[in-house]
């Protein structure tokens, strides 16, 4: 008799800054906290947008891990997964899909349902709930507008995983609600036309890009990296 080997989530995103928090990489995400603190330093900004230009270049894992570092500040942050056609936050933060950001637009269940509490002190997680027909719709209305003011009112900071912005118009869409946009790079695989391309579209929606992450950059054997 064999045994059927269990299958592998792939869809979870690694938050290395809970998992190894001494490590290089989780010192680089709390670089990236910084550095948007010091990128609106006269601004009292609540919302952020992360996208990439194409899939497969680490945004998701770049929104969840930013969204641990700030969770570390004593602040209520909440991360929410408007990528409502490929989610990963709810495989990666171990939490139900059956409410989320999806059913909360079209009126199928309560706020207070959608959102749940992560093992990450701080942090909350609305995931996207089912997959609609009509994505780009549901961000665009005014139901929309009014769940980013109470979001507001009840957290300290709010940071959106949303699809690459080459691919559909939700990232342009949702860019124009929020404070500020950061557009993930990956090292090695994303083409210098799609970054350029991608930058021109947020350009175009009016998005306030505050800087780009360079994601999976190799470090040369001869770097060192050092702390106090």
């Amino acid at each position: 008799m064999f045994r059927k080997k269990r299958r592998r989530n792939t869809m979870a995103r690694k938050v290395i800054v809970k998992e190894n928090p001494k490590s290089v990489i989780a010192e680089q995400y709390r670089t990236i906290r910084t550095n948007i603190n010091f990128s609106m330093p006269d601004s009292d900004f609540k919302t952020i947008l992360v996208t990439s230009a194409g899939p497969s270049e680490g945004k998701s894992t770049t929104a969840a891990n930013i969204a641990g570092v700030f969770s570390g500040e004593d602040k209520r942050i909440i991360l929410v997964d408007a990528d409502m056609r490929k989610p990963t936050s709810h495989h990666t933060f171990k939490v139900s899909n059956i409410y989320g950001l999806s059913g909360v637009l079209t009126r199928q269940c309560e706020l207070s349902d959608a959102i749940q509490q992560t093992d990450i002190q701080g942090l909350y997680v609305l995931p996207s709930g089912a997959i609609p027909p009509n994505p780009a719709e549901l961000l665009d209305s005014n139901r929309m507008n009014q769940l980013l003011e109470t979001l507001k009112s009840q957290f300290d900071l709010i940071i959106f995983d949303t699809p690459p912005i080459l691919t559909v118009t939700d990232s342009q869409i949702l860019s124009n609600k929020c404070d500020a946009t950061i557009l993930v790079i990956n090292s090695g695989k994303t083409e210098k036309e799609m970054a350029v391309k991608a930058k021109e579209m947020l350009t175009l929606s009016k998005a306030n890009m505050i800087g780009v992450v360079l994601n999976n950059f190799t470090i040369e054997k001869n770097h060192y990296f050092y702390y106090q």
